[in-house]
C-alpha cells in the first residue's frame, strides 16, 4: 500500500490578544466578559477553532475553569490548525478526546503485522504535536479497515480507560449502514451468537456460551433492490468483524467482504459504514452524537428503486 503523506500545519498571520486571570472563573464566562461584543455562538467558534490558550495549551472546553494568575491569549486573526487529509476527517476536538470520521482503505491503529503503515492513529498524533509537542492520543476502540465512518481517541490515559471501563454505559448509540448481497427475509431483526477468533484471524460464530463471547446485532432493512439491501444496523455488542459474520449468518454477507463469503464489490469496496456514534462525554458529562452521511457509493445502488 502507498504511504499516505499527512499535510502539515501551514503559519499563520496572528493577532493575539493576551490576558491575566485575576479570580476563579469558567472560561466561556471570562470571555465573555473581555469580548463583550461577540455572541456566545461566536466564542465558541474560537473555542472549537483551537484560538484560545491557556498558559499555552489550546484548551476548548467552555467550561475549563481558570485559576488566579493564569495567562490566556486568544487569536483572533481567523486563521486555525486544520488537518486536511483525503482519508481522515476531524468531526469534533476538545481537551479529552477527538471524534474522526475515516475513509475505508485506512486502518485505524497499526498491528504487529503493519507496524510501519500509515494509520489514522499516527496522522492524528502527528497532527496533534505538531499543535503542541506535549500532546498524546491513546486508542479507545476500533472500526476495521475496510470500514468507513466514525471513530473516537482519547487525548490522555485517564480519559482513554473511563471510556473504555464504562464503555456500555458511556456509549448510548452506534449505528452502521450495511449494504448486503440479496434481501434478507425479515425486514427486522435481532442476531445473537458466540464469536470466537481462530488462528487464521477468521472470527467464527456458533449457539453456544462456550463458543466464546456474546454478540447481539440488531437490523433493519431501509432500501432494497432486486440484488441488495441496505440496513440500519445497531450495536448491542461491539465485537470483532461482528456485523460481517452476523450477516454472513443470515445467508446475506455484506457486498466486497470476501472474507466472509460475498462476491466481488459493485462498488470497488466493502458496503459497511460506521454513521452514528454517540455517547455521554467523560468531561462535561453531556450527551455528544456525531453523524455522517451515507456514502453516495451505497445510495447509487438504488437510484432506480423506490425505499
Amino acid at each position: 500500500m502507498k504511504a499516505i503523506k499527512t499535510n502539515r500545519l501551514e503559519p499563520k498571520k496572528e493577532k493575539i490578544t493576551s490576558l491575566k486571570v485575576k479570580e476563579p472563573i469558567e472560561l466561556m464566562a471570562f470571555l465573555g466578559i473581555h469580548f463583550n461584543g461577540k455572541s456566545r455562538t461566536a466564542l465558541k467558534s474560537l473555542l472549537s477553532h483551537k484560538q484560545v490558550r491557556v498558559n499555552g495549551k489550546v484548551v476548548s472546553l467552555f467550561n475549563h475553569l481558570l485559576q488566579e494568575g493564569d495567562s490566556v491569549t486568544i487569536d483572533t486573526s481567523g486563521g486555525k490548525n486544520e488537518l486536511k487529509h483525503s482519508k481522515l476527517k476531524v468531526v469534533f476536538e476538545d481537551d479529552a478526546l477527538i471524534v474522526i470520521e475515516k475513509a475505508e482503505g485506512l486502518l485505524a491503529v497499526a498491528t504487529d503485522e503493519r507496524k510501519e503503515e500509515v494509520t489514522a492513529f499516527s496522522i492524528l498524533y502527528e497532527y496533534l504535536k505538531n499543535i503542541d509537542p506535549r500532546n498524546r492520543l491513546f486508542i479507545v476502540h476500533r472500526i476495521d479497515r475496510e470500514t468507513s465512518g466514525l471513530i473516537m481517541f482519547a487525548k490522555s490515559k485517564e480519559i482513554q480507560l473511563s471510556l473504555q471501563e464504562n464503555w456500555h454505559e458511556n456509549v448510548t448509540e452506534r449505528v452502521y449502514i450495511a449494504i448486503v448481497e440479496g434481501v434478507p427475509d425479515k425486514e427486522e431483526d435481532t442476531i445473537v451468537s458466540y464469536l470466537r477468533e481462530s488462528k487464521a484471524l477468521k472470527i467464527h460464530s456458533g449457539n453456544r456460551e462456550d463458543d466464546g463471547k456474546k454478540a447481539i446485532t440488531h437490523y433493519k432493512v431501509i432500501r432494497k433492490s432486486d440484488a441488495y439491501a441496505m440496513l440500519k444496523v445497531e450495536l448491542e455488542t461491539g465485537r470483532k468483524n461482528q456485523i460481517r459474520v452476523h450477516m454472513q449468518e443470515i445467508g446475506h454477507p455484506i457486498i466486497g467482504d470476501k472474507k466472509y463469503g460475498a462476491d466481488p464489490s459493485p462498488i470497488g469496496r466493502i458496503g459497511l459504514h460506521a454513521r452514528v456514534l454517540a455517547f455521554v462525554h467523560p468531561v462535561t458529562h453531556e450527551v455528544m452524537r456525531f453523524e455522517t452521511p451515507i456514502p453516495k457509493k451505497f445510495n447509487a445502488l438504488f437510484a432506480d428503486n423506490a425505499k
